[in-house]
């Protein structure tokens, strides 16, 4: 079966099972959402929701996350890890929103991948989750899984996320990344997956993957 023929079989899977996507991130608004993403690097979703509302009671804006010490910041975001480099980052871009952006954040990809502490997927969830922009942000766990399903042989995020945008139509990406996301999380982990009883790697998995 071609690539193309499976990405079509697997995407009506996705979309059976999560016709909806809510965002997993708890926010209100882009720089809540910037900020929150920012904090789920290497870290869970559900975490970084248990640490969000401390720190947005402290600042929930640009304006006023600029002026707080980073020591308060980074006690606050300890458990999400990596607090000495987040907690500088959240300081420092905060006060170039302010600077450069009149407090706003900005709409582009190159603006955002040029702030401390925003790579390239970060960027593209906040392009696609706040300004609905399509986009297809990769991280580690989407990679494994469109290897998985032989949808890339990628090496790298960067060429996963390429491959990807061309096997799937251009207005679904917004919802496909976080239905894969999903469906990682509920069928297709990374430990203990059991192959046969998956809904895609059952039918369109790599063959090496039942040896798991």
């Amino acid at each position: 079966m071609k690539r193309e023929e499976k990405a079509k079989h697997i995407h009506k899977i996705l979309d059976e099972l999560y016709p909806t996507t809510p965002i997993p991130l708890d926010h209100s608004d882009p720089y809540t959402l910037l900020v929150a993403v920012l904090l789920s690097a290497q870290c869970t979703d559900i975490r970084v929701n248990q640490v969000t509302p401390a720190l947005f009671e402290l600042a929930d804006n640009p304006f006023d996350m600029a002026k707080q010490d980073i020591d308060d910041i980074k006690a606050i975001i300890r458990p999400c890890g990596l607090s000495p480099r987040k907690s500088k980052a959240i300081s420092v871009l905060s006060q170039m929103l302010v600077d450069k952006y009149d407090g706003e954040v900005p709409q582009s990809f190159e603006a955002l991948e040029e702030l401390p502490g925003v790579g390239h997927k970060t960027a593209s969830v906040v392009m696609s989750q706040a300004f609905g922009v399509p986009a297809m942000p990769v991280d580690t766990h989407i990679h494994r899984l469109a290897y998985r399903w032989m949808l890339s042989k990628a090496k790298n995020v960067e060429q996963t996320e390429r491959d990807l945008k061309k096997l799937f139509p251009k207005e679904s990406w917004n919802k496909l990344h976080l239905q894969i996301i999903f469906f990682g999380r509920e069928y297709c982990p990374a430990r203990g997956h059991v192959p046969e009883d998956c809904p895609i790697c059952s039918k369109y998995g790599r063959r090496s993957m039942f040896s798991e």
